[in-house]
């Protein structure tokens, strides 16, 4: 008998597509033109084309209603690119006033973060992730560095930015890098760099002095400006060394100079007229300035503008500073790792160790004492 029409066959066991993504949407179908109609297709190719070319005010969000697109970047939200991410972290940097080489530092390890890990949304960055980032580290300073970088970028991302809650750097730890005894200055030798540097160029004489004998950094003698000078006492100046950047006040302080800076200051301020900046030159003319100084007085060890700051450490520790007094004089905030520091100079300022009487002497047989 033939079987009743209204028999139904039986239910094939519905299958996903391994090909579907999170939206039940495969890419193919997910790049399909909105309409097989040719007229609306080629009327849209029109609109495009005659579209202004300028960045959109307004984003379509995910439930449709239009955000604010500021500087025309797409809002943040969990599901952005590491790529948006990256750039909304350098915006906040720049507008942060943050040093440039330290933008540039973390927007590099970013972009080696996204090159190991693919194209992966903030919010499925996990600790894999991280692992391999630094796992691929070939010091232990550069793990150091990018650790420091991830860190802070998703502490941004979820205090600032407010778009995740969970940090996948927690529970991994630098490597401790273990710091170089530095090389100062010999008296005879800081005698040598200050009377080279007076036949150097007009700024050479004043800029190594307060390198030398104040402990400024390159980067703090660059920043100083006339007015951070105190002249109230003629023979008697202070420097005041002051930053821009928020997060670097800690390390604000005023330093006193003597008469022999005044000369040098005046003399400088005879010959050269600065507006602004005391020494307007960037820190490949420092570097460049202090060899040549270094080559005038005879000195054939290496010398730096942080050598000269180590000798100045050294010096105020030979005249009795500790290490809370250390720390205020270099700026220096008072962790571990400073403390660290400065116990180098500390123990390059101790005494020499006597040599024992006897050393260098044969030895005595017992059958030397017998008649």
């Amino acid at each position: 008998m033939p079987q009743s029409s209204n028999q139904t066959e039986p239910r094939r066991p519905t299958t996903r597509s391994s090909t579907r993504g999170r939206n039940a949407v495969t890419a193919a179908e997910r790049d399909k033109p909105f309409t097989d109609d040719p007229a609306l297709l080629a009327l849209e190719e029109d609109a495009a084309a005659a579209r202004p070319d300028q960045l959109p005010l307004f984003t379509a969000g995910a439930d449709g209603a239009f955000t604010p697109r500021l500087g025309g970047l797409s809002p943040l939200t969990i599901d952005s690119s590491l790529d948006l991410a990256r750039t909304w972290y350098r915006r906040e940097l720049e507008q942060g006033r943050r040093p440039r080489n330290t933008i540039e530092s973390y927007s590099y390890d970013l972009l080696v973060l996204e090159r190991y890990i693919g194209p992966k949304t903030i919010g499925r960055i996990d600790r894999r992730d991280i692992s391999r980032f630094l796992g691929e580290a070939t010091s232990r300073t550069t793990r150091k560095r990018r650790l420091t970088t991830a860190r802070r970028f998703f502490r941004y991302l979820i205090d600032d930015a407010r778009v995740l809650t969970a940090d996948p750097t927690e529970g991994y730890y630098p490597h401790a890098i273990q710091l170089r005894s530095p090389v100062p200055l010999f008296a005879d030798e800081q005698a040598a760099m200050l009377a080279a540097a007076g036949g150097d160029e007009p700024w050479a004489a004043p800029a190594v002095w307060l390198m030398l004998r104040l402990g400024l950094t390159r980067a703090e003698l660059l920043a100083l400006r006339r007015d951070h000078i105190d002249r109230t006492d003629a023979d008697r100046p202070v420097v005041f060394i002051f930053y821009e950047d928020v997060t670097r006040q800690g390390k604000e302080r005023k330093l006193a100079a003597d008469e022999s800076f005044a000369a040098l200051y005046d003399a400088y301020l005879t010959s050269r007229e600065p507006v602004d900046k005391l020494f307007p030159v960037g820190p490949p003319a420092v570097n460049v300035m202090v060899e040549r100084v270094r080559k005038a007085a005879g000195i054939t060890k290496d010398v730096t503008p942080q050598t000269l700051r180590h000798t100045f450490a050294v010096e105020q520790a030979r005249a009795g500073a500790d290490e809370e007094r250390l720390l205020k004089l270099l700026g220096l905030a008072d962790d571990p790792r400073n403390r660290a520091s400065v116990e180098r100079y500390l123990k390059l300022a101790e005494p020499p160790l006597p040599a024992s009487p006897t050393a260098g002497q044969p030895a005595r047989s017992v059958s030397d004492d017998v008649d």
